[in-house]
């Protein structure tokens, strides 16, 4: 099965629609979402009705949550807080309805899934090599997904040793030596350097991953979010992928 996995589309409409263009011509048999479709960004509803019918899997994130008042505001960064507090008054009830039902964390047949990891599938992250350790010693599947860092990365256990592998685009991993922890990175808020929307392809017959990057018209983003008067911050950094 072919499986195409994006991440922290953050209602980065344009970005969505840049990598879900590219998707279709990868013709995966399913997508997977981890997650964070909303917030930070000016289009929320148009991304979830964009990603609801595509994704076979679809996960909640702790922006999601937030926006629908399962999260408190003060546990976010203050532009992050300011973003999601309009959010909050322009989601559609489909919308809501539609994120309600999610769950943070998955599991299918050799693999599993979780918005930030399996410490804490809504909240904590995975970046360290201790935090990428305690993801495979508290999940048994080979293949383990993460998203929320907005970072792309593809980290291998194997005898014992663990491996970190380079994950920008058009990085291919060999999933047929031992086990492995990836994160696709964002597609609407990349924080790796790469302002580029990313997304994961896997080949799980083939035992094969493969990090891809899409140019998208970051401009028309940035445009949208400061018509919005939302924090200029995150119309900045979005040229700059951090």
């Amino acid at each position: 099965m072919r499986v195409a996995v994006i991440s922290d589309a953050h209602a980065n409409l344009h970005a969505l629609e840049a990598v879900t263009q590219a998707i279709e011509r990868d013709r995966p048999d399913e997508i997977w979402n981890l997650g964070d479709t909303i917030g930070y960004g000016p289009r929320p509803n148009e991304c979830c009705d964009l990603i609801e019918p595509l994704t076979a899997i679809s996960l909640v994130g702790n922006h999601d949550l937030a926006a629908i008042g399962q999260l408190p505001l003060d546990d976010f960064t203050p532009a992050a807080g300011a973003a999601l507090n309009w959010t909050k008054e322009h989601l559609s009830a489909n919308t809501r309805t539609y994120l309600a039902e999610l769950a943070p964390m998955s599991r299918v047949s050799g693999a599993a899934l979780f918005h930030g990891s399996p410490r804490g599938p809504v909240w904590s992250y995975v970046l360290k090599p201790s935090e990428i350790t305690d993801s495979f010693v508290l999940t048994g599947e080979p293949l383990v997904l993460v998203g929320h860092t907005h970072t792309a990365m593809a980290a291998s256990l194997e005898s014992g040793q663990l491996v970190l592998e380079r994950a920008e685009a058009g990085a291919i991993v060999d999933l047929t030596r031992g086990r492995w922890l990836l994160n696709p990175g964002s597609v609407g808020q990349p924080r790796d350097g790469d302002p580029r929307a990313a997304y994961l392809l896997l080949d799980l017959e083939a035992g094969r991953a493969e990090f891809k990057r899409v140019d998208y018209d970051v401009e028309r983003t940035q445009i949208e979010i400061r018509k919005l008067g939302l924090p200029e911050q995150l119309a900045v950094r979005l040229s700059r992928g951090i």
